[in-house]
């Protein structure tokens, strides 16, 4: 089991009458990919359920649910060595588990389009989650800013803080 400290944090965002809205979810799912995609389908919304999770200083994990299409974005394979919730990704994915060999390179696995109708390419996520002088909030806010729900994702932060 790894340590939960003030880093992680799970957020769920959805569209609400013109607006996005942002919610803290429980600590706990940032450890647990079937908990957080089951409490993503909860919040029903007009254009799908984003869930946002930042765990320590090293990775975040991205899902949006479209229907009954669960897509799914890890910004580091190397964290599924030491990180509970990076490794359920990769089996969620049908990715093996990178190798010592495979360790010495940062890179995104999943569904690099998932925020793509929403403004936000391929080419752009790659580059804010290749972005080493950035930790995984910062990431994850500079994502919020270019699909514009920043403000909601920073008002569901200082709840928590």
């Amino acid at each position: 089991m790894t340590d939960v400290d003030a880093t992680d944090f799970a957020v769920v965002v959805y569209r609400e009458d013109e607006g996005w809205e942002a919610e803290i979810l429980p600590v706990a799912l940032t450890e647990d990919l079937a908990g957080l995609i089951h409490a993503l389908r909860q919040q029903p919304s007009l254009g799908g359920t984003v869930g946002l999770v930042s765990v320590g200083d090293d990775f975040f994990v991205a899902i949006r649910l479209l229907g009954d299409e669960v897509m799914v974005f890890l910004s580091d394979v190397t964290a599924s060595v030491d990180w509970p919730l990076a490794r359920q990704v990769l089996d969620y994915l049908d990715i093996p588990v990178p190798d010592d060999e495979e360790l010495d390179q940062v890179l995104p696995v999943g569904d690099m389009s998932i925020f793509a109708d929403l403004g936000l390419d391929e080419m752009e996520l790659g580059a804010i989650s290749g972005d080493l002088e950035l930790y995984p909030d910062e990431m994850l806010l500079s994502i919020a800013g270019r699909i514009g729900f920043a403000p909601a994702f920073e008002r569901a932060l200082d709840a928590v803080a």
